[in-house]
């Protein structure tokens, strides 16, 4: 069998891959890799030249800047700007859309996205909002922000690089940026004029007690001097329930102390704060003999003690207990009305699985969230609305909103570590000032470095990396952190089988075909053919190896029709940054659809007229930029 023929097979069993989802992309691509190997398509000792290749160091390098920018406070000084516009929507999307588009030209646009997405949910909460109306316009908008630049998105890296490769100059860094800007404004236009209007309005709001209606799935239970747990570590009871039910908290007298840091044995009138349903409650009852509510005569002393402070509050005219007064007069009294429990200081925290989690097929208790990362899983939402099934049963899928409860000073880590962002409001903490003007210096020496030719891309940016390290704009396990090793992992395995593609004649051979297919048309709608082919590629698979692919195949067509390679490769660059139809084809698009409560079929209404401003603008913008 020809070798071309063999590429084929392994690149169209890799797209199946990657479009079934079943296995992350990393793990598609390094078994391409090995799949090219075996098959003698990829000399066994040039496989793994790809991960130091310019274009794989040059991403590492910017995510770790990304993350010195985090770190020292840059994007929160940004922020801070942000969340000061007032509740009328065309503002909040201006501020965060523009912002993000910004933003993404400058560090890698998935740490920018993931910076501006608590902000964005703060925003949605503070003024009563849908957050689906703000955050695909925040996605896209990261889109179309990492067009702009060498170092806004990996694509523009490839296709820089590759063109080093084939001419011996690659592109530099703002060789994107009239194409790219020009693009990236008339999406942005779109967007806040008519795109967020085709969004559909998912979870009315962004609140936590909205989406997971928290206080009034806590039911309390009392530990009675003949109950079975009267001893018992929450360990033990767990082992002895054979279920997973998180302990929010232990209340002992006047003390609550947090569920994941209670590791003490349980006593006599102790109360146990946690998430339980009919079936539960029954299960605890008879294993554990747990009783649920508080000790009556305790009960009914709160109840009495409560009502003798509204009523003297209300003799001194506090508004807020005639109110609730006036409630009770309408028929509803205390005992009467469904009381929600007090979640204040349970240190719970929402969050969003990313496509590169290690959680996505798991279940809470393979990955053992309690025991080797000090959280408890509360509650799971998906679509916009919470699973009813038992949390032990739970698989975990790329864009699930999770409520975990976990100690504060090591939350962030253990949530970096799993591969989850953040979405609780973000306090902004504006970093030292020291490190923020030294951040900045230092990417903007990087930046001159590379205009000025003193350096290439990679040398440059990675040399700014490690100032960053060193001075302690952020640390060196935070560094390692940062650095995707999903994404490295899939740009050195999928440049080796890209060049495959090229050297076993497989891309001559694809663009042979096309040529012979569209011999009497003109090399502009060859040009767009490729835009349109990129841009499909991109929704279904990973933007990154979109490019790869597409890249051999673009210098194919215009050697056929001998013109510039140059608009073919920026046709390649742009519309591989351009995954607006579906969830799966960008990491954007999957950090906001739990969130954003969306469905699959949601990201076409706006994303499909989105492409086609895209292609309307983008094409001639190429050919006026880098004519034929």
């Amino acid at each position: 069998m020809a070798d071309s023929t063999l590429v084929f097979v392994v690149l169209g069993l890799t797209l199946v891959a990657f479009v079934w989802g079943r296995f992350r992309y990393d793990l598609v691509a390094l078994s391409a890799l090995l799949g090219s190997v075996m098959l003698g398509l990829v000399p066994g000792d040039e496989a793994f030249l790809g991960f130091g290749h310019p274009a794989v160091i040059t991403v590492a390098a910017v995510l770790v800047l990304s993350r010195g920018f985090e770190r020292s406070g840059v994007v929160d000084v940004i922020a801070q700007q942000v969340l000061r516009v007032g509740n009328r929507l065309f503002f909040q999307l201006t501020a965060l859309t523009g912002t993000v588009v910004v933003l993404s030209g400058f560090m890698n646009n998935v740490g920018a996205l993931a910076l501006l997405l608590p902000v964005a949910m703060r925003l949605a909460r503070e003024h009563n909002t849908s957050p689906s109306l703000l955050l695909m316009p925040l996605a896209f908008g990261s889109l179309l922000g990492g067009m702009t630049t060498l170092i806004g998105t990996p694509p523009n890296i490839i296709i820089a690089n590759y063109r080093g490769t084939v001419l011996g100059e690659p592109f530099g860094l703002f060789s994107f940026f009239p194409v790219g800007a020009t693009t990236a404004l008339a999406g942005l236009a779109f967007i806040l004029l008519v795109g967020w209007r085709l969004v559909p309005q998912r979870a009315g709001n962004a609140s936590t007690e909205e989406m997971f209606d928290t206080s009034n799935y806590l039911v309390e239970l009392t530990v009675d001097e003949d109950s079975k747990a009267n001893g018992w570590t929450l360990r033990e009871l767990q082992r002895e329930l054979e279920e997973t039910l998180p302990v929010l908290a232990v209340v002992r007298g006047e003390q609550r102390q947090t569920g994941h840091a209670f590791l003490g044995a349980l006593r006599e009138g102790d109360v146990l704060l946690l998430e339980a349903g009919p079936e539960e409650m029954k299960l605890l009852e008879d294993k554990a003999g747990l009783r649920v509510g508080l000790d009556p005569k305790k009960e009914e002393a709160t109840v009495q003690g409560a009502a003798e402070a509204e009523s003297v509050q209300a003799e001194a005219g506090d508004t807020t207990s005639q109110r609730a007064m006036a409630g009770n007069r309408d028929g509803k009294t205390g005992k009467e009305k469904k009381k929600g429990i007090d979640t204040e200081g349970l240190e719970l925290v929402e969050a969003v699985v990313r496509n590169d989690s290690m959680m996505i097929n798991r279940n809470v208790i393979q990955l053992r969230l309690h025991n080797q990362y000090g959280m408890h899983l509360v509650a799971v939402a998906r679509d916009g609305s919470r699973l009813k099934q038992r949390l032990r049963e739970i698989r975990f899928r790329a864009g699930d909103v999770l409520l975990l409860q976990g100690g504060e000073s090591h939350l962030g880590e253990s949530l970096a570590t799993l591969g989850c962002l953040p979405l609780a409001s973000r306090n902004l903490n504006l970093g030292q000032p020291r490190l923020l003007v030294a951040s900045l210096a230092i990417f903007t020496l990087a930046i001159i470095a590379i205009l000025l030719d003193w350096l290439p891309a990679a040398v440059a940016l990675s040399l700014a990396a490690l100032l960053s390290l060193l001075i302690g704009v952020l640390s060196l396990r935070d560094g390692y952190q940062a650095v995707d090793g999903s994404v490295i992992v899939l740009l050195g395995a999928m440049i080796p089988v890209g060049e495959a593609l090229e050297t076993s004649g497989g891309a001559a051979l694809i663009a042979e075909s096309l040529l012979n297919l569209g011999s009497q048309w003109p090399p502009v709608l060859i040009l767009v053919g490729l835009f349109v082919l990129t841009m499909m590629l991109s929704d279904i698979i990973n933007n990154a190896a979109a490019a790869v692919l597409m890249a051999p195949i673009a210098v194919g067509l215009a050697n056929g029709f001998d013109v510039s390679i140059d608009p073919f490769l920026m046709a390649v660059a742009i519309s591989a940054s351009c995954a607006f139809l579906t969830p799966i084809g960008h990491q954007s698009n999957t950090l906001v659809m739990g969130p954003g409560g969306y469905r699959f079929g949601d990201y076409w209404r706006m994303g499909l007229p989105l492409e086609l401003v895209v292609l309307a603008v983008a094409i001639p913008m190429i050919l006026l930029v880098w004519p034929l």
